[in-house]
């Protein structure tokens, strides 16, 4: 198995090479099968290495590709690491992207870049591997920095459109800035344990006040990848990229990363208490927020991409609880019917012709009958009806925040009500009552006459998602703990696994409440969208505009920046530029009078020879005798 383990890395990788090297050789639609086929492949080499079984220790197989870095008593291999975690890493991101790189094949059609897309998607699932397969935190961060950067080139793809190039640099900037945190982390637990190797570190020897700063830093840099406060609001405007991508890395994978990176250090979460509770709030008000701002969201990318923010935030949630099974099952059923949404999305707005506000859609659900069954449930998981996976999902992690803090948990459990809420909003408007794309826009666009469905390539991956957000559920259900995904993460994290023991009168209680929630923000929805396009008190500025948190950093420290860059400037200019200027005139000004003495008459020399030597005997006359 160990040879096999280098090949779920290389080959994806080795694809985005052979399309990079082959210019125009292969276009479209090549380019786009070659791509799918290798991450497929990828796919295929991970079940093998899933169903050959693991270790019951928890270390996992750590298969050695090459010497990195060795300088004194510091020793950093490129290393991939097998074991239960992550491998459910490698199979969900392999699987949803095989059907997201299918489903593109369709969707990026006609495209005047559609090998480079292919590219990049291929670069972007090599990244997101190495991070989750790196047996030491510096080929974690070597991924994590890949995926970064491939999202910055997958969502400025259409590069000539300024909000896509801002929305770009907007992401890598706030990605970067949350790095601080990851190298600062890294560094910190290296100067204290001689070793950043996952195997080899024992946090049981850190004291509680660095265990505490080396943890806070890596939330600082999870906060930054899945999109949580303080960093959040990136995500948002990353929604200019193709929709492909929003579901690939938006949904499904790299804004998962920060929740995987908090699993792989579970023990230095066990040993802060104080980085509990902060984790427990970081998601909290992550997911709470988002779930407020997404319920006036007249975008339909937009009003998903919030509801990624907030479903993330439950996810940290649980980590911070200590039940990260519960993180990890939530990070699974999400990226099947997140996945699915997104690309639902993306079958109406390739059907209305590029048309993504809501207000221009409505009554969708005859003219796009395969795109609204798969949407549907989808939307069915997300907001928790039961039996879909969606449904026992959060329920494990609320069931976790229960018994942390009832108190988080009646929040929590407020904010499911909020999703419910907004995705049954959004599903009524882009699929239920009169159709509004027929109507000339509200800014004069003309009416969109032939809404069609979208071709059997992006209609296939709609379908698989959908089965899999029905009967994803499957994997955690309370009565398989014998074999299910607790049973199989358990070697991984052992004794730092939290999990809750509430009686099964509780456990009926949360489950009867889970479900009443779901229902309840569907017919409320229900009742206050039915037939209705626009309704500007139930969709206040404050949210819509998100809380003006881009308003508060720019006005916190976009403007004093740029102030003190005009003042930096203004100092170069008069001081350091005007010193390095002034020295040059001078010299120049010497120069040039010295100049006139330099007349090129010998005449002139020679009398300048013969006064001079009448000066020195002079001098030696007078002075030294």
């Amino acid at each position: 198995m160990t040879h096999l383990i280098p090949l779920i890395v290389a080959i994806p990788l080795l694809s985005g090479l052979l399309l990079m090297a082959s210019g125009k050789t292969l276009g479209e639609p090549i380019a786009g099968w070659i791509a799918t086929a290798a991450v497929g492949l990828s796919f295929v080499i991970s079940l093998i290495v899933f169903f050959h079984g693991f270790s019951d220790t928890g270390l996992g197989t750590t298969s050695h590709v090459l010497q990195w870095i060795n300088v004194g008593s510091f020793h950093a291999n490129v290393d991939f690491t097998v074991d239960q975690l992550s491998i459910t890493m490698c199979l969900f991101v392999t699987g949803i992207s095989t059907l997201i790189h299918l489903y593109s094949i369709g969707y990026m059609h006609g495209e005047k870049y559609f090998r480079k897309f292919f590219i990049y998607l291929n670069l972007f699932v090599a990244s997101m591997l190495i991070l989750v397969l790196g047996s030491n935190l510096l080929v974690t961060f070597l991924g994590w920095e890949g995926v970064g950067v491939c999202s910055y080139w997958l969502v400025s793809y259409y590069f000539d459109k300024d909000a896509a190039a801002s929305a770009g640099k907007k992401a890598f900037i706030y990605n970067r800035l949350a790095d601080i945190g990851f190298l600062l982390g890294t560094f910190l637990l290296w100067s204290q344990l001689g070793t950043i190797t996952y195997a080899d570190m024992h946090f049981s020897g850190l004291s509680s006040l660095v265990a505490t700063m080396a943890l806070l830093s890596f939330v600082f840099a999870a906060s930054g990848k899945s999109a949580q406060i303080p960093l959040f609001n990136w995500l948002p405007d990353a929604m200019e990229g193709p929709t492909p991508v929003s579901a690939l890395i938006h949904a499904a994978t790299m804004v998962t990363a920060g929740v995987y990176l908090l699993c792989r250090i579970h023990g230095l979460v066990h040993m802060s208490s104080v980085g509990q509770w902060v984790i427990c709030g970081v998601g909290l008000a992550t997911a709470f927020v988002a779930a407020t701002i997404a319920t006036s969201q007249y975008d339909i990318k937009k009003g998903l991409a919030f509801s990624t923010v907030s479903q993330i935030g439950y996810m940290v949630l649980a980590v911070g609880t200590g039940d990260y099974v519960a993180a990890m099952f939530l990070m699974v059923a999400h990226a099947f019917f997140k996945a699915l949404l997104f690309l639902g999305s993306g079958s109406v707005i390739h059907a209305l012709d590029g048309e993504q506000r809501l207000s221009r859609m409505g009554g969708l659900r005859k003219v796009l009958p395969w795109t609204y069954g798969t949407f549907m449930l989808g939307w069915l998981a997300i907001i928790g009806v039961p039996p879909f996976a969606g449904f026992w999902a959060k329920g494990s992690v609320l069931d976790a925040v229960f018994g942390k803090s009832p108190w988080l948990w009646g929040i929590g459990l407020f904010t499911a009500l909020l999703t419910s809420y907004y995705m049954s909003r959004l599903f009524y408007l882009t699929f239920t009552g009169a159709a509004r794309f027929d109507q000339e826009g509200p800014d004069g666009e003309p009416a969109i006459s032939h809404p069609h469905e979208s071709p059997w390539t992006m209609r296939l991956p709609l379908v698989i998602l959908a089965i899999c957000s029905v009967f994803g559920g499957i994997i955690a259900l309370p009565f398989v703990h014998s074999f299910g995904l607790e049973k199989f993460l358990e070697p991984v994290f052992g004794s730092d696994l939290v999990v809750p023991t509430s009686s099964a009168t509780q456990q009926i209680f949360l489950s009867a409440a889970d479900a009443v929630v779901a229902f309840l923000g569907l017919g409320l929805a229900w009742v206050l969208w039915r037939g209705r396009a626009e309704r500007p008190a139930l969709t206040p500025r404050f949210f819509a505009q998100v809380w003006f948190w881009d308003n508060f950093y720019d006005s916190l420290l976009g403007r004093p920046a740029t102030k003190l860059a005009e003042y930096a400037a203004l100092t170069d200019a008069l001081v350091i530029d005007g010193a390095v200027d002034g020295t040059a005139l001078a010299v120049k000004s010497v120069s040039t009078k010295l100049r006139t003495v330099h007349n090129g008459q010998v005449r002139s020399y020679g009398l300048a020879i013969v006064a001079g030597l009448v000066a020195l005997l002079a001098y030696f006359l007078v002075v030294v005798a």
